[in-house]
């Protein structure tokens, strides 16, 4: 990559981490209003109306066929399927704040198994930055003092496997890059969670009688505002940023970025509500900044995914 798409490409990974930053509040709201099977329907519902306009008036083409279905098919299970439920499960039995810890580790995992099935390898120093800005999200949020207490095994336990299914979610979309356009990956991911989450919160409805109450949530103001921020927002866009970046980046490089997000909620508390900032604040969100910079600075080599196959197919051709 040149200069200019080098910026781009950060710069998206940066606007992900803002529109990412205030979700784990948006669905907590959304879930004292209505249960997490409804919220991931309504969610994915608008989402998928969404991409289907772009879609619709040509301004996106996408390829659909029985082939390409197969080849994605695995990614939409992991994500958003497997992953949203276990977030928003594991929500359910735990607090934001011990969802943005938990979630950090993300990277990590992200680290692990980028070097096992993509062969991206990170030396000392990327290794230590981003274990530097896991720590800085921990060390904020336990600082705060505020529900970090880590009573519920059950939340714990779905937050880690959220964290990592989220980590295998980058793996697959970076691979799957290399066929696929960022804005197809992300409408079959739309489409999956749109089928999958709205079947089964019908047929819960279905089963209980209450098919009306599914749609009763929509109605109020709140609720809809808060599903135009998760569906269109945080799930359309911040997808269509991630593939994006993910098709040019590293995995662990883009994994990192999403640890600025208690960054982006301390600075939005600053400014917007009059929250105040303390020294522990200052402290971590230098650590997570360090973390990310050094994650993708101390990189011995600068090479792009597609360029590694290229790379890799001529060593092939030339060897037979």
């Amino acid at each position: 990559m040149n200069i200019k798409q080098s910026v781009f490409v950060y710069f998206c990974a940066i606007l992900y981490v803002f529109i990412t930053g205030l979700s784990y509040l948006f669905t907590k709201v959304a879930l004292e209003i209505t249960d997490p099977v409804d919220t991931l329907a309504h969610r994915f519902t608008f989402s998928f109306i969404a991409i289907l306009i772009p879609i619709f008036s040509n301004k996106i083409k996408i390829q659909i066929n029985m082939q390409r279905m197969k080849k994605l098919l695995p990614l939409v299970i992991v994500y958003p399927v497997t992953f949203l439920v276990f977030l928003t499960f594991g929500l359910e039995f735990a607090t934001s704040s011990e969802g943005a810890i938990l979630q950090a580790s993300a990277p990590i995992f992200t680290m692990i198994l980028a070097s096992v099935f993509l062969k991206e390898r990170t030396n000392f120093l990327q290794k230590s930055s981003i274990i530097l800005s896991v720590i800085g999200v921990a060390f904020i949020f336990i600082m705060k003092g505020t529900g970090v207490q880590f009573n519920s095994l059950t939340g714990i336990i779905l937050l880690l496997l959220a964290a990592v299914i989220f980590a295998g979610y980058s793996i697959l979309s970076r691979f799957l890059s290399k066929d696929f356009k960022p804005s197809e990956i992300t409408f079959f991911m739309l489409a999956g969670g749109f089928i999958s989450f709205n079947f089964v919160a019908i047929v819960k409805h279905l089963m209980d009688g209450s098919i009306r109450s599914l749609f009763a949530p929509v109605m109020d103001i709140e609720y809809f505002s808060l599903m135009i921020y998760l569906g269109i927002l945080s799930t359309l866009v911040a997808a269509l940023l991630v593939n994006y970046v993910l098709s040019k980046l590293d995995a662990a490089k883009v994994m990192v970025f999403a640890n600025l997000s208690p960054v982006i909620s301390i600075i939005a508390g600053a400014i917007f509500l009059g929250e105040s900032i303390f020294y522990y604040h200052i402290i971590g969100t230098i650590m997570i900044i360090a973390g990310v910079l050094g994650t993708n600075v101390f990189s011995k080599k600068k090479i792009t995914f597609r360029t590694k196959k290229r790379v890799l197919n001529k060593s092939v051709g030339s060897s037979s």
